[in-house]
């Protein structure tokens, strides 16, 4: 019997432009990703779910968003109930293991070192494990860009990267013959941009990446994007250490590559990243509160041998919620109620192209100190045409993507985008209602623009929603009775 086996791969900080195979204008260097996505179906409106590492990645293996699962800034974990993809798959016997940066243990940005629940501690790798390998100035050198020029630079063998795909091939070739679900999470391309020297040469004194949105009249944005743009005072970040970085993460995922052709051919690939970074799009750099597709937008390639055809276009709104029911649905394990997401299987072998929407929610960038703008409620949806942005505390946002990619002419109080934008905020209104979104109330429904909002009520919809409990758990009761709560979603 075959196999069932499942590679994730997944970088930090990788828009989709940053890939050859979707940047038509420009060389990228992104050779071994470029033959991915032409083994497979590319994805061209793939979302993350919050534009910020942790609560990304929260999404990305809970299947929940982060409002739900209680991971909505940096540093911070997730809620008791919050069960991983490797747990449930552990639990159905499957061996899944995790190499790579983790984020999500509620600590700092490198991890506590400690494998969690569900994963194999003999293969976790999380960056504090890789910084206690090191004496004190090695740490120091590795958190430092320009460690890559001083003399003859760093060897491959030094950086994160190579280390990870070590583990990872390892991995893959001692357990061939076994079904399993492998994350090969890279830090890279993220700063500090660590490389061999060779890999900056091809973008040395030229341009790359721009974009008539980073020269934009930003009078027109919400006033926390402006105030963002002043904090950047009109820079681009170092465009040059990315894509370099960029280019020496994609070499080493070639050699990752390479063995699952040679170990692992009929496993279903999965590659993404977390989010992008602005580089200088409407002013601001890196990433934040805010829904632009240059750091929302994420790049999405699913290539599975003999059953996705090859060199496929996926043209309709996907998202990172939908990675753990995907995982579930390859290994035939039922999907929980609680996951909101939906798998990705039908769509990519071609038995399922109805309509999608994909939601994207900030909140807050970093718990542990200000900065970042601080708290920036945002709840966002993007359909095949167009995207509407509420941003609680500042000014709400409608782009026509298709006339304007560059997300350029907010559309919000144009009469004749009514009606799309008024349906657009009703699904917004529903999805956070559905998933429980703690933040919810009626100063969502009464936007300056929406005529027809409700008058502002105390009990809002008058709606309890309460978690769904798992059955290896104590069952919710009811505060009224006492008895075993049997609707979860229902009147007060």
């Amino acid at each position: 019997m075959e196999k069932k086996q499942i590679v994730l791969i997944m970088t930090d900080t990788q828009r989709k432009d940053m890939l050859s195979v979707y940047n038509k204008q420009e060389d990228m260097h992104t050779p071994n990703l470029d033959k991915l996505a032409k083994t497979g179906k590319r994805f061209e409106k793939a979302y993350t779910c919050q534009p910020v590492c942790g609560p990304a990645r929260s999404a990305l293996f809970t299947g929940t968003y982060p409002h739900t699962n209680g991971m909505v800034a940096n540093s911070m974990a997730f809620n008791g109930h919050t069960r991983t993809i490797g747990q449930h798959l552990s639990e159905a016997a499957i061996h899944s293991a995790y190499i790579g940066k983790w984020h999500l243990d509620g600590g700092d940005y490198f991890g506590d070192g400690v494998c969690p629940d569900g994963w194999d501690a003999d293969y976790w790798y999380d960056m504090c494990n890789y910084l206690e390998e090191m004496n004190d100035d090695d740490r120091y050198r590795s958190r430092q860009f320009g460690t890559c020029f001083e003399g003859e630079g760093i060897q491959e063998t030094f950086t994160y990267a190579h280390k990870c795909t070590e583990k990872a091939m390892d991995f893959i070739k001692k357990n061939k013959d076994k079904d399993y679900f492998l994350v090969v999470s890279y830090d890279e391309p993220h700063h500090p941009f660590l490389s061999p020297q060779g890999y900056f040469e091809p973008f040395e004194g030229k341009s790359y990446l721009e974009k008539a949105n980073q020269d934009m009249d930003l009078s027109s944005l919400p006033e926390h994007v402006q105030v963002w743009a002043k904090s950047c005072g009109g820079g681009k970040g170092d465009v040059r250490g990315l894509l370099g970085c960029n280019a020496y993460v994609d070499y080493e995922i070639g050699h990752l590559m390479g063995c699952i052709e040679d170990h692992a051919e009929h496993a279903m690939v999965i590659y993404t990243s977390d989010h992008g970074d602005s580089l200088g799009s409407h002013g601001i750099n890196s990433k934040g509160p805010a829904m632009y597709d240059e750091i929302t937008n994420i790049p999405f390639i699913m290539a599975w041998k003999d059953n996705i055809p090859e060199e496929t276009i996926d043209d309709l709104p996907a998202s990172h919620i939908d990675v753990v029911p995907t995982v579930l649905d390859y290994f035939d394990i039922e999907k929980p109620l609680y996951l909101t997401g939906s798998s990705l299987i039908p769509r990519v072998l071609g038995k399922e192209s109805k309509d999608t929407k994909a939601f994207i929610e900030f909140t807050r960038y970093e718990i542990d100190h200000d900065g970042f703008g601080g708290y920036q409620p945002i709840r966002s949806v993007v359909d095949k045409r167009f995207k509407l942005v509420i941003s609680l505390m500042t000014q709400d946002e409608l782009y026509d993507m298709e006339k304007d990619p560059q997300e350029m002419h907010n559309l919000i109080g144009d009469p004749q985008y009514h009606g799309i934008r008024n349906e657009l905020h009703d699904a917004i209104l529903q999805w956070m209602d559905e998933t429980r979104d703690p933040y919810r109330g009626y100063y969502w429904e009464r936007r300056p623009w929406r005529e027809d909002a409700p008058e502002a009520t105390w009990d809002h919809h008058g709606m309890t929603r309460q978690r769904y409990t798992r059955t290896d758990e104590v069952r919710q009761l009811d505060y009224s009775t006492g008895l075993a709560i049997t609707e979860f979603t229902r009147p007060k």
